[in-house]
């Protein structure tokens, strides 16, 4: 039994990876004042990118650069139309959501002819994200094993979690960003330079996203090509999971592995004790999105509210 709950564990640490890191590009968005809804758009894209960088490199920090970067273009698109252009940000998110899902869906379909039939990454690249024991660490019981054991990307999730706790509470541009998600008119008086910071941490928070979706496409999908089948709604998961975890980084490591229990649920409760249909396994996480967004929006404090500023767009001229 204690081997069933250890595996099940495991599995949620790896499945809540991604969405980790997804959590955390909208954190950084949302604390600039921006609402990101194209999450799930952004995560095809650092899927597609990550994969086809991969399948022709074959190299790992190359497939990451590069999902990073190209879901880092979709977010530079947004922070454009929003920051500059002052467009409507849950219209121009929606819409990213819609771009990222087809231009991915497009390439990935020539990728997929190009190679005649379903692509899948080299052995060499796949060992490349195979688990790290961490040395001594990794020896000891039970603990060893589910938190000293795992893939490069997991471990790199959870330091910039911590690194962005650091970076948003304790050093000057962090609490810039902070006081631009709360009053850009305030931040603006005090010579802050909104624009810049917002296209920072949009970007940034685009690339995570980015990363979120390749580790679905090199890790989850076991390096092979998988057209419609790989991101599965886990960017809008994200968006929920921002709320859950109170727009706080280090908590997000908890919380996205809670999720990422729920997406393993299916794989470790015998039938023998609860015989449902898979299909409502794969329904959990959304129920429990669903419920997040339902209670957090009933208890409404100050501690679990998102940044005053976010989501509407700043104009100089008025303050």
């Amino acid at each position: 039994m204690s081997q069933q709950l250890l595996n099940f564990l495991y599995a949620s640490i790896l499945s809540g990876a991604p969405l980790l890191f997804a959590t955390l590009g909208e954190i950084l968005t949302q604390k600039a004042g921006n609402l990101n809804l194209g999450v799930e758009g952004m995560m095809w894209m650092g899927a597609f990118a990550g994969f086809y960088v991969g399948l022709k490199t074959d190299n790992a920090f190359l497939a990451i650069a590069g999902a990073f970067l190209f879901a880092a273009l979709g977010a530079l698109l947004y922070a454009f139309l929003t920051v500059t252009l002052k467009a409507n940000q849950n219209v121009t998110g929606l819409t990213l959501t819609t771009f990222g899902i087809g231009i991915s869906a497009v390439l990935g379909y020539a990728m997929t002819g190009a190679t005649n039939g379903a692509p899948r990454l080299s052995e060499k690249l796949s060992a490349s994200f195979s688990a790290l024991s961490v040395p001594l660490l990794s020896k000891i019981p039970f603990l060893g094993r589910l938190l000293f054991q795992h893939n490069i990307l997991v471990y790199l999730a959870v330091a910039l979690a911590i690194a962005a706790t650091v970076y948003l509470k304790y050093t000057r541009v962090g609490l810039n960003v902070r006081a631009i998600g709360e009053n850009p008119a305030a931040a603006d008086a005090a010579g802050i330079n909104i624009t810049a910071l917002k296209y920072i941490n949009i970007i940034i928070g685009g690339g995570l996203c980015g990363i979120g979706g390749a580790y679905m496409s090199i890790i989850t999908a076991n390096g092979s090509w998988q057209p419609g089948g790989i991101v599965n709604g886990n960017g809008w998961i994200a968006v929920a999971l921002v709320i859950f975890v109170r727009w706080n980084p280090t908590a997000a490591i908890l919380g996205s592995f809670i999720f990422g229990a729920f997406s393993s649920l299916s794989h470790y409760v015998p039938a023998s004790v609860i015989d449902l249909p898979i299909a409502i396994y794969q329904m959990l996480p959304f129920i429990l999105t669903t419920v997040v967004l339902i209670i957090t929006s009933i208890k409404k404090n100050r501690d679990n509210c998102q940044p005053a500023g976010c989501g509407i767009n700043y104009y100089r001229e008025e303050r």
